[in-house]
């Protein structure tokens, strides 16, 4: 089923795979050759075997799309996953749609396929979002409405990629989920790695993450070791949990500032397009 929100030129190619009786012909799998603006760099060897094995017994029921090349050869479009399943079949043709596409649909037609495959990795879809951002200077709205997803979805998954290195490619290879990167973003800067490292070497939980990373918010606001709260040596419990549940719908650091039941509340963002994303998320 096609999202809503993909460009015009890029919902009729997705349109045309989806109806692959107009169109489509037969490519020698050996002329193809892979998308060099493929997002997804982990292929999952295991999935590309279980497609093989039902391509031996039906056939490629969806058409790859390619473009052709000066040299007589295809560059990949969109369809990677089947194309390495066919040669791994040992078909000596797949059927495909040849178009000729400008460098940014190719580009996007990628991104959407792999974004809406339920088991794309987060990382290689927060630097999808970035590269068609920096190569074609789309705004996030932009890039939201062509993959069919909300300008604070897209916000929020470019935020992962404001973690630490090690962060980020620990969250690539599996070793924390999205939900155990989004609390290390709670955390202050100085803090997530540590904290990831910890959450690592004893296999904590999501919710585990949070209370570490608000544990670490509530040390650096009071500027102890021990938690204490700001106003007070006696933390309020009440402005605690509403701190806490502040922080889980904003993703960010929040500070509650009490005093005779009058006060004020401190929301920290990092970039201008962050304070859109907080804005978004309170206002909806």
């Amino acid at each position: 089923m096609m999202r809503r929100g993909l460009g015009k030129g890029l919902s009729a190619l997705i349109s045309d795979v989806e109806s692959p009786a107009e169109g489509a012909t037969e490519v020698p799998v050996g002329l193809i050759v892979p998308n060099p603006d493929q997002p997804r760099r982990d292929m999952d060897r295991t999935s590309v075997e279980q497609l093989a094995a039902s391509i031996r017994e039906h056939g490629v029921l969806q058409p790859v799309i390619v473009q052709p090349l000066p040299d007589g050869r295809y560059q990949l479009v969109a369809g990677e996953r089947r194309w390495r399943a066919a040669r791994l079949a040992g078909l000596n043709s797949i059927p495909a749609i040849v178009r000729q596409v400008s460098e940014e649909e190719r580009l996007e037609l990628a991104v959407v396929e792999n974004v809406q495959r339920e088991d794309i990795n987060v990382v290689e879809e927060a630097q999808a979002y970035r590269m068609l951002m920096e190569r074609f200077g789309l705004t996030q709205e932009q890039v939201a409405r062509k993959v069919g997803k909300s300008r604070v979805a897209v916000a929020n998954t470019l935020r992962l990629l404001t973690l630490d290195e090690e962060i980020v490619e620990g969250l690539r290879q599996g070793k924390i989920t999205e939900g155990h990167a989004r609390a290390l973003l709670m955390a202050p800067e100085d803090s997530r790695l540590d904290i990831f490292h910890r959450a690592v070497r004893s296999g904590w939980s999501v919710r585990e993450t949070e209370r570490a990373a608000r544990a670490a918010v509530r040390d650096r606001e009071s500027g102890t070791e021990s938690g204490v709260s700001r106003e007070t040596s006696a933390p309020d419990p009440h402005i605690l949990a509403l701190e806490d549940s502040l922080r889980n719908v904003l993703a960010t650091r929040v500070q509650i500032h009490c005093h005779n039941g009058r006060g004020t509340i401190e929301i920290h963002f990092y970039d201008l397009d962050d304070l859109s994303r907080i804005v978004e998320s309170i206002v909806r």
